[in-house]
């Protein structure tokens, strides 16, 4: 048994909805070939692909946050224009695989995380300066942050084939 297995309380609470938000969002990319995932359908930059990349880094980049402050985040680049599309050598199975690995490692964060350390967010225009953020406030961002894009996704794939995958 996982240590993820075991949890009650906040903590199950927390990772059962990131894990329900997660769920519907790979739930929009089932049974598409790399080309209709690379497919811009809107007028947006956005395709399937693109989001679930985006929805992995972001997971990623909090959870480095989480553990290590904003230092931590920051080492790790963004490509902000490139995290929203598939890449000519990426796949949808290989998207979709990392995007699972980076949730399995949160999840297992999930569980041994003080859920009140908190860090002083980045500096950034989005952010009050001087704000700092504790392990329960990144969870509820991840959570709303996967939700968001799972909506998203959700339009782009009506968009591609009709597929009404949340509704």
């Amino acid at each position: 048994m996982t240590s993820t297995e075991q949890l009650t309380g906040e903590r199950a609470d927390l990772l059962q909805t990131l894990t329900k938000h997660r769920g519907f969002l790979l739930h929009t990319v089932d049974g598409l070939t790399d080309e209709q995932a690379a497919t811009r359908s809107t007028a947006s930059e956005l395709c399937l692909g693109g989001l679930i990349k985006h929805v992995t880094g972001v997971e990623h980049r909090w959870m480095l946050f989480a553990v290590g402050g904003a230092e931590a985040m920051e080492r790790e680049e963004v490509d902000w224009v490139g995290q929203f599309r598939m890449a000519p050598d990426e796949t949808l199975a290989g998207l979709v695989e990392r995007f699972q690995e980076v949730a399995a490692q949160t999840d297992e964060l999930i569980a041994t995380l003080d859920l009140d350390s908190a860090h002083p967010l980045p500096q950034a225009p989005w952010f009050e300066p001087g704000a700092s953020w504790t392990v329960r406030r990144v969870l509820l961002h991840l959570i709303a942050e996967t939700s968001q894009h799972a909506g998203h996704a959700d339009i782009l794939r009506e968009s591609i084939d009709g597929a009404k995958t949340m509704g």
